[in-house]
């Protein structure tokens, strides 16, 4: 199993996370599994960027973005150099501290 700790985030987490998950599994997924309501506007297409979030230990464990994703990345609030879509981020063994961004841009969510 893959730990990862999702740092505090009042809209998603406040009180932050501690979590296991499988390889092979998208980050998003398992953050969706575990009870962290991540905004994923597009079904975990890759055709948004409500599902940003910043890698902030393990990024240089994940296998590279894709020009599909950098390209979207290009338009996601508050983007920085360890900035993934956590759609499109597949799981290894390494363990991950993710911070969930305060905003996303999502015309589909209210509030």
């Amino acid at each position: 199993m893959t730990r990862i700790i999702v740092l505090p985030s009042e809209a998603h987490c406040p009180g932050g996370a501690v979590l296991e998950a499988a390889p092979g599994q998208t980050l998003c997924d398992a953050l969706l599994a575990n009870g962290i309501d991540i905004d994923h506007a597009c079904e975990m297409s890759c055709a948004c960027t409500t599902c940003h979030v910043i890698v902030r230990e393990g990024f240089a464990s994940l296998a590279p973005a894709d020009e599909c994703e950098e390209d979207m990345l290009d338009k996601a609030w508050g983007l920085e150099p360890a900035s993934r879509l956590s759609c499109q981020v597949t799981l290894g063994d390494t363990e991950l501290v993710v911070e969930i961004p305060r905003y996303s841009i999502n015309q589909n969510r209210s509030g």
